[in-house]
């Protein structure tokens, strides 16, 4: 077991997804893997970043992964065997966390129950629970307009999670906020992802800090220059970083250590060029 933690199946494989739109390339060959990691120690999912300058395709590979979109060759795998990604697999929380605005906290929670096949004595326990985690319980007869923006996007994680027990695509779930609640949302995300080491969650942002304090992977997208400097038009990887493996995953404050100082300094300085 290498730096104290093991690699086992795959969990997700994105492999050599392109895709047009308008007669415009939007993504090109892109690939890339999740594969669970396993700690003897303690409980421990997966927290995939997925990072990006604005318009270099995100959105559109956001819902080829969330089985929302298909691409036009290269195909989304999840588990081990691989089966293709479909509508539902996936928990997607957008970006202003929609909820039903006519139903209650519970009553959102057992819809996307509903959705995803369970008995109701086991969606209710399932809700109970994710309530009393999520320090919600005394919200269950409320409605979302009652809500703080923090408990929305509780609900809106709880609610996913209620459909999809190991997947949760996150959008942009750092936009916006101040310190404070940067931290309670890194908190929650941490919180959600290692409550079961088969757990992941995909984090799609520009923010590139927020995302390497609580990432063990980050994926950065970008395009390719061609040998005239000209830009080869659709998103791929170009770059991977094991934060894991650099020792740079799983540790609070990390964010003053040197070396994820060095890895955040290289992924800004790439920005302009993608």
């Amino acid at each position: 077991m290498a730096n104290g933690y093991e690699i086992r199946d795959h969990i997700l494989q994105v492999r050599n997804v392109s895709l047009k739109l308008g007669g415009n390339q939007i993504l090109r060959n892109l690939s890339f893997e999740i594969r669970d990691i396993h700690r003897d120690e303690r409980t421990t999912g997966q927290i995939v970043g997925l990072l990006g300058p604005s318009g270099i395709g995100k959105t559109q590979l956001f819902r080829i992964l969330a089985g929302l979109g298909k691409p036009d060759s290269g195909e989304v795998l999840v588990g081990s065997p691989g089966k293709k990604v479909e509508r539902g697999m996936v928990g997607v929380v957008a970006q202003q966390y929609p909820l039903f605005e006519h139903r209650t906290v519970w009553s959102n929670l057992m819809v996307a129950a509903a959705r995803s096949g369970r008995t109701e004595a086991d969606s209710e326990k399932r809700g109970h629970d994710l309530l009393e985690r999520f320090k919600l319980l005394d919200r269950k007869n409320f409605y979302p307009a009652q809500l703080s923006g923090g408990q929305r996007q509780r609900v809106a994680i709880a609610q996913q999670i209620m459909c999809s027990e190991q997947f949760l695509l996150m959008d942009e779930p750092f936009s916006g906020l101040d310190v404070v609640a940067l931290d309670a949302v890194q908190e929650l995300i941490n919180e959600v992802t290692h409550a079961n080491t088969l757990n992941s969650t995909i984090v799609v942002s520009h923010d590139i800090v927020a995302v390497c304090e609580i990432a063990d992977q980050v994926v950065l997208l970008g395009r390719d220059v061609d040998e005239t400097g000209r830009v080869v038009p659709g998103a791929k990887v170009m770059a991977t970083y094991d934060l894991a493996e650099r020792g740079l995953a799983w540790r609070r404050g990390i964010a003053s250590d040197p070396e994820f100082l060095r890895v955040v300094e290289e992924i800004r300085g790439r920005f302009p060029l993608l």
